[in-house]
């Protein structure tokens, strides 16, 4: 197999629990994963929300499902209820992404909607114009943009929005990438906003200059890139399309082969 990552250095700043895609497809090409998680994954502050949405599915017209992540908690949380989670029929299911909607049908989920791009825009653009007088719930991860809930309500829907997780960073992460930055480090990957803002608050508290000084920094895709820029990283290369084989190829492209 052709090595075009031989030698090179690559933070991973995926959560431990998904870190192995997107280091073994690294590592599949010669490059060196440095992982430094800085997400971890934790319940809500308050599960009353997720609760009562979950025994009430059967009111709702769509569930959309905006990460793999979202997926689990919400099998999670049923299991940990004691009832089996099923799919009423009259539930349409939307993903935003082919790995969460693979992770979706995984739980036995059938998914009506997965948007051409994978973001919340293009699952706006894909309902909006068939939203009106619909029952919309919306779970997803604390602290999300409101991109999808403010567009399909200004389309004529009612959307309910539950926390399915969090998003913390680890205790570990400063130390850990204190340790990465040690050595040479030939390019940064962010699959998430969260990974971006978070990577910078364990920077600070570990007293590391944010952005990486001559770090490339490689987006999953347009959501994450602006905020790498926002935090003053212009990113080098975004996925496309904006999944993990889309990263792995875009960090390829840092270093073009002869």
């Amino acid at each position: 197999m052709s090595q075009p990552l031989a030698g090179r250095r690559i933070l991973v700043t995926r959560s431990a629990q998904q870190v192995g895609k997107l280091s073994d497809g690294l590592r599949a090409l010669g490059a060196e994963p440095v992982e430094v998680p800085v997400l971890e994954i934790r319940p809500p502050l308050s599960l009353d929300g997720l609760d009562q949405a979950l025994r009430m599915l059967f009111r709702y017209d769509w569930l959309i499902l905006t990460s793999a992540n979202t997926v689990r908690a919400i099998m999670g949380r049923a299991a940990a209820l004691g009832f089996e989670l099923t799919q009423p029929r009259s539930l349409k299911v939307a993903a935003v992404g082919e790995a969460t909607a693979a992770a979706a049908r995984k739980a036995g989920f059938t998914v009506a909607l997965v948007p051409e791009k994978y973001v919340g825009e293009s699952l706006v653009h894909s309902l909006a114009g068939r939203a009106a007088g619909l029952r919309i719930l919306l779970a997803r991860a604390a602290v999300a943009r409101d991109v999808i809930p403010d567009a399909l309500r200004a389309a004529g829907a009612t959307v309910d929005v539950v926390d399915a997780y969090r998003n913390e960073i680890p205790e570990s992460a400063p130390v850990l990438l204190r340790e990465a930055l040690d050595g040479h480090m030939d390019a940064a990957t962010f699959t998430s906003s969260s990974s971006v803002t978070h990577l910078a608050e364990a920077a600070r508290k570990a007293r590391v200059v944010f952005p990486f000084k001559g770090v490339p920094a490689v987006s999953i895709g347009p959501i994450t890139s602006q905020t790498l820029r926002e935090l003053g990283w212009q990113p080098a290369m975004e996925a496309s399309p904006c999944d993990i084989p889309g990263l792995i190829a875009a960090v390829c492209a840092l270093w073009p082969q002869d």
